[in-house]
């Protein structure tokens, strides 16, 4: 059936748009969409522009409530740094638990030896060395001024005066009287009363650590698992590859700078005994506590352990600081490279640059978290960002 037939009397659709005539009436609709109803306008920048006030208030809510984000995060520094220890020490710890695990020992029984013998250790430690240290202390002020007496009949003290004048018996005198008077001690910790506060909330800071740690290391798995399921499916298996290999570097790591302390603790402690040097015991705790930070604390304690020594015999601490330089070296080239091959691996120089912006950023922390947020961040450009570069041709 045609158009003409169709509609009789009416020229026909087709000839009309053959002829390029307007299409009206009821055929207008035939064979062409209606046009859509225009858009109501919409509301523009210049809309809200014309209400300054409500614009100001709503900066000025955001800019408050920004401040206030700040603030809540700068109180809550202390309860990050807690975190960052603990989760630090669950991975330093899950190695262990693991290898237990191995010997057919449910994860909570493996989670239970460890922590058992891990207080056990910590207390026979504190009984052991608590005791000898704060005697040392009590001798090494009540020892001062006999010690400053013998240096001044020394040698080299009587060099030093020639070089620098009466200065440095003034400085030793000051040096005497602030280290002798607990007014000054006191005054120096912010009084006695700080002195109490700082101490209880280390020790309450200690146990919140361990006790966080614990449940870090219980739950390690689930925690992974939950960190998986936020990365899209297909993503998952690379990310639990890395987060694998980052966590299980992280724990080696922990338990090599553990025993680089504990090797440098006890070559100090048999130093300062051959030597007859004064406060072994003291300077052995001192050393394990500076040298589990990386770089900075062999350097860090060299220079203590060199001053100490200094006040007792000049010529002993000579011979302490050649030696101990030494075993930096033997330490740095030989026994860090064996202890810590197998758990991370990190050039040189990074390991510096990483080591000096983390202590500048965080302190100690920071410090402590350098090397593996290096070694992790080296791992994602070697398995993430370098095969995306090669893929691209």
């Amino acid at each position: 059936m045609t158009d003409e037939a169709s509609s009789p009397g009416r020229p026909s659709l087709r000839r009309m748009l053959r002829r390029g005539e307007p299409v009206t009436g009821v055929d207008a609709t035939v064979g062409t969409a209606a046009a859509p109803d225009a858009p109501p306008p919409g509301r523009t920048v210049w809309a809200f522009l014309n209400r300054p006030f409500a614009i100001g208030f709503f900066l000025v809510l955001g800019g408050l409530v920004a401040v206030l984000l700040g603030m809540a995060v700068s109180q809550l520094v202390t309860v990050w740094i807690y975190i960052a220890f603990a989760l630090f020490v669950a991975l330093g710890l899950d190695p262990v638990v693991r290898r237990l695990q191995q010997g057919k020992l449910s994860r909570a029984g493996a989670i239970a030896i460890v922590y058992v013998l891990f207080a056990i250790f910590l207390a026979a430690v504190l009984w052991l060395i608590i005791p000898t240290v704060a005697t040392q202390v009590a001798a090494f002020i009540s020892d001062l001024p006999t010690t400053i007496e013998s240096f001044e009949q020394t040698a080299f003290y009587t060099w030093v005066t020639a070089q620098l004048g009466d200065s440095v018996s003034s400085l030793l005198s000051e040096l005497e009287s602030l280290l002798t008077d607990p007014n000054n001690l006191a005054a120096i910790g912010g009084g006695v009363l700080q002195v109490g506060v700082s101490v209880v909330s280390t020790l309450s800071g200690m146990l919140i650590v361990i006790v966080l740690s614990l449940y870090f290391v219980a739950t390690l798995p689930q925690i992974k698992q939950t960190f998986y399921r936020l990365a899209p499916a297909r993503t998952r298996p690379l990310l639990g590859e890395l987060t694998e290999e980052i966590t299980a570097s992280v724990g080696s790591y922990l338990a090599g700078m553990v025993i680089l302390a504990f090797f440098n603790a006890l070559f100090t402690f048999l130093l300062y005994l051959a030597l007859g040097l004064p406060f072994p015991q003291l300077l052995a705790v001192i050393a394990f506590c500076i040298t589990i930070i990386p770089l900075v604390g062999p350097v860090l304690f060299w220079v203590i352990g060199s001053l100490v020594a200094l006040i007792s015999d000049p010529l002993l601490a000579l011979i302490f600081a050649g030696v101990y330089l030494l075993y930096m070296q033997i330490e740095a080239y030989v026994i860090t490279p064996r202890v810590m091959n197998k758990a991370i691996s990190v050039p040189g120089s990074l390991v510096v640059i990483g080591a000096l912006v983390g202590g500048t950023l965080m302190g100690l922390l920071g410090a402590l978290v350098a090397i593996p947020v290096t070694a992790s961040i080296l791992l994602i450009l070697k398995k993430v960002i370098i095969p995306k570069q090669d893929a691209k041709v």
